[in-house]
């Protein structure tokens, strides 16, 4: 998986970044870290979560919870990767606090079993989060970060047993701290869930979770969300918005080519939508 944190990796995004800009595009560069998610066995955590390599069978080892002293360098790697993505030529930088990765695990109170000032309490499990997007608006400014949350959807089986409040009081927080926008994920059994964050973030709220061109329409209409995203519809349609324009057919994606390593199979090979002038 592509990686931002060494000199150069910087220098490797630089033309990609360039590309989109010399389109038109704005790109912000996604930072995570998948906490207790890949095997120690493997190198490529991608792999993994896709199958198994060489078809080996690999048990998932017991997690190691991480030592109160080892928290700060995690804080200062995220630190250090939105400084590299601004360097890099970004726009500014989504923080993925979602789907299971290291900061939803903190927050999820079904996952979180800490019983220092990183558990228990809604505040203590906010605490991760909010320290790292502290350290990254210090260093790139708020008006460049966002957050993608999935805190309604379960995380490897485990939902958090209360997420209502824990969305209202860490939606109140991003919002003191003037980030630029929440990227929120809505499980697709539980439609419409985002109405406890709407009410608490004052900034850009996006929505996804299985929308077509009609229901984005609708939630954005209805003022409940500024703005939808897209995933397998992009990834089945490199023109999604052309597509959109012009009420045209869409491709349909090919699941079992998600999180390959081959560059090209299902992710560029999708054909574009030609419309005559």
């Amino acid at each position: 998986m592509p990686g931002i944190w060494t000199e150069e990796q910087t220098e490797g995004w630089k033309p990609i970044v360039d590309s989109v800009h010399e389109k038109g595009g704005i790109f912000f560069c996604q930072i995570w870290h998948p906490g207790r998610i890949p095997h120690s066995a493997l190198d490529n955590f991608i792999l993994f979560w896709r199958a198994v390599p060489d078809n080996k069978e690999y048990i998932m080892p017991t997690p190691q919870q991480l030592r109160a002293n080892e928290i700060p360098h995690i804080i200062e790697d995220f630190r250090i990767a939105a400084r590299n993505a601004i360097k890099a030529g970004f726009d500014g930088v989504e923080i993925n606090s979602s789907n299971g990765f290291i900061i939803d695990q903190f927050l999820n109170d079904q996952l979180n079993d800490r019983t220092d000032e990183y558990g228990g309490s809604i505040e203590n499990r906010c605490r991760l989060a909010l320290e790292v997007i502290e350290a990254v608006v210090k260093e790139i400014g708020a008006d460049k970060v966002g957050i993608k949350l999935s805190l309604f959807s379960q995380v490897h089986g485990k939902k958090d047993s209360n997420p209502e409040p824990l969305a209202t009081y860490l939606a109140n927080e991003l919002t003191k701290l003037g980030l630029l926008y929440l990227h929120a994920v809505e499980p697709r059994e539980e439609p419409r869930c985002l109405k406890s964050i709407r009410m608490a973030f004052e900034g850009t709220l996006i929505s996804s979770g299985g929308y077509n061109k009609t229901d984005g329409d609708e939630a954005i209409a209805e003022n409940y969300a500024d703005l939808i995203s897209f995933g397998r519809l992009f990834l089945a349609n490199p023109d999604l918005p052309k597509r959109f324009e012009f009420n045209a057919p869409l491709n349909e994606h090919d699941r079992s080519t998600f999180y390959m390593t081959d560059p090209i199979v299902g992710y560029t090979d999708y054909p574009s939508l030609e419309v005559a002038c």
